[in-house]
């Protein structure tokens, strides 16, 4: 896997992601959240994400992935559920819940990214985003 140069930014979190502290992975995924373009750095989001050991690190990842308010974010954290225990599975709920549950206009904004992952090649992905398209649409009846 090839990895940030030892001189990049990202090196320390990257790095910090293996730790065997769960609040130092959690800082770590709260830090890797934004450049998470990159695709090995994606790969070690995408573990944290799943995180075996402490699902605050799951919690915290998704939550900094889903600040972003963008796809790739949100793409990521449906993502996690197709692999995800059913305690993980909550953490990732509870995230969403958190981030963007708490205003109307956090359930359209949360109801148009979901939309656009409706279609996803990766089945699990439109899977979930179809239930959040769904539940947003419920709770405005």
């Amino acid at each position: 896997m090839d990895l940030p140069e030892p001189g990049s930014e990202l090196s320390p979190a990257v790095e910090a992601a293996r730790s065997p502290s769960w609040s130092v992975r959690a800082a770590a995924g709260r830090r890797l959240a934004g450049a998470a373009e990159d695709v090995e750095i994606a790969r070690v989001l995408q573990r944290l994400l799943l995180d075996g050991q402490d699902t605050a690190v799951t919690q915290e990842t998704a939550e900094a992935l889903l600040e972003r308010w963008d796809v790739r974010g949100l793409r990521m954290v449906l993502a996690a559920f197709s692999s995800a225990d059913d305690e993980t599975g909550d953490h990732l709920d509870v995230a969403i819940n958190n981030i963007c549950c708490q205003s109307e206009e956090g359930f359209t904004r949360l109801e148009a990214l979901a939309s656009a992952l409706v279609s996803d090649a990766d089945a699990s992905v439109a899977r979930e985003a179809g239930r959040l398209v769904r539940a947003c649409s419920s709770r405005r009846r």
